[in-house]
């Protein structure tokens, strides 16, 4: 559908995206993350046709941006960070000259913009001045102006910012549904909607694209090993000498140990209960708080044996999942297991780790990560700029195929 190939782009001399190269399918929603500068904005601007790129080639559903300008943007649909309103025109009235703008025939016009409008929820709205719209609604019609005219590729470009919790579920839902007849390229600074929208992920730092593959996978094709948080209840050493004895173990490393008294934790216990701020339900007796009653405290007592707690990160050789082997070693021993949890790579920790400024090579070897090896160089420009040289070039590039 989408096919980006060896694009670089070159502000007076230095470069603002280095030689990126990727490629989309018909139906995949991917997203595109970076920190500000790293070219997020310069590519989806050459995708569009907004920005000549200074080499190499991007292609829409085999059509050459380049040699065919007006065909391949026939299949974009583009929605920037502010969607272009004219806040003094009606709902109908914009629809109807974006409808004539895109060149969809008269004969279908109203057809086409009632179902852009039912789709999108703006039903009733219709003759509604756009510089009174919510933010929401606003954000809507920007999606609505950017498949009117029922495009192959949506470029979306930070889609939920600025909107409020509610406005942001009404919009991700809206992403979703139209990921179902479109591809969708998804530009967002807001990490968890990659996990929420998308099956594919984009990482881009300083020019370059330093990750391409299934959020999933992203943890293992940086040579993430296999860890389970462990806690288990019994004698220590013991606990420890047992996971160290089986085979696909490669270390075990205690986090805490805690022991877990009775009277401290019954002390604690009542303590919070007299808190000001305290949660924990009280009995009043006209204006005057009563604590709970000794017997509670004895009773609370009771259940908490002063048996230690062992807490553990245990790693595995070559990414085994050890966690069924742990189960019955510690039931063979007796040794309650209270908490067990696979440890993973969050996909923040994994965009933190490609977007510092220290030189980084990864090398994605191929564990259902779509994008090859990725790498960083250690000779990268610190002069890279991105999108915000984008921006304060764009009057010179201008717009050649408007």
């Amino acid at each position: 559908m989408l096919e980006v190939k060896q694009v670089s782009k070159l502000y007076e001399n230095q470069r603002g995206v280095h030689s990126i190269d990727f490629s989309m399918n018909r139906g995949e929603i991917v997203g595109f993350l970076g920190p500000n500068g790293a070219g997020k904005t310069t590519t989806m601007r050459m995708i569009t046709g907004y920005l000549n790129p200074t080499h190499g080639s991007i292609a829409i559903d085999g059509l050459s941006m380049a040699d065919h300008p007006k065909k391949a943007r026939q299949k974009i649909g583009y929605l920037p960070e502010t969607p272009p309103l004219y806040p003094e025109m009606s709902v109908q009235s914009y629809l109807q000259f974006i409808a004539d703008l895109r060149g969809i025939p008269v004969k279908q016009q109203k057809h086409r913009i009632g179902e852009v409008i039912e789709r999108l929820g703006l039903q009733g709205r219709e003759r509604q001045i756009m510089r009174s719209l919510s933010k929401g609604y606003k954000q809507r019609m920007g999606l609505a102006q950017a498949i009117l005219h029922n495009p192959d590729l949506l470029i979306l470009d930070e889609p939920t910012s600025g909107l409020d919790p509610k406005q942001i579920i009404e919009i991700r839902q809206l992403i979703r549904e139209l990921g179902e007849n479109h591809t969708v390229l998804l530009s967002t600074h807001i990490l968890p909607e990659i996990n929420t929208l998308c099956n594919r992920v984009l990482i881009i730092n300083q020019g370059r694209i330093v990750l391409d593959g299934h959020p999933d996978q992203l943890a293992q094709s940086m040579g993430e090993t296999f860890e389970v948080s462990l806690e288990v209840k019994g004698p220590r050493e013991a606990i420890l000498a047992e996971l160290r004895s089986l085979p696909q173990i490669a270390s075990v490393k205690p986090l805490a140990d805690v022991l877990a008294a009775a009277e401290p934790a019954a002390t604690d216990s009542a303590a919070h209960t007299q808190q000001p701020n305290s949660d924990a339900p009280e009995h009043s007796v006209g204006a005057e708080a009563v604590p709970a009653e000794p017997a509670a405290r004895q009773a609370l007592s009771s259940t908490v044996t002063a048996e230690p707690t062992v807490r553990v990160l245990v790693s595995a050789a070559d990414r085994a999942d050890i966690r069924e082997a742990i189960f019955y070693r510690m039931a063979e021993r007796r040794y309650p297991i209270l908490a067990m949890r696979k440890e993973s790579l969050s996909l923040e920790d994994i965009f933190l780790k490609l977007t510092t400024n220290e030189a980084i090579e990864t090398s994605a070897s191929g564990d259902g990560v779509s994008g090859g090896t990725a790498s960083v160089l250690s000779d990268q420009s610190k002069n890279d700029n991105g999108s915000d040289t984008a921006s304060s070039h764009e009057d010179k590039e201008g717009n050649p195929n408007a």
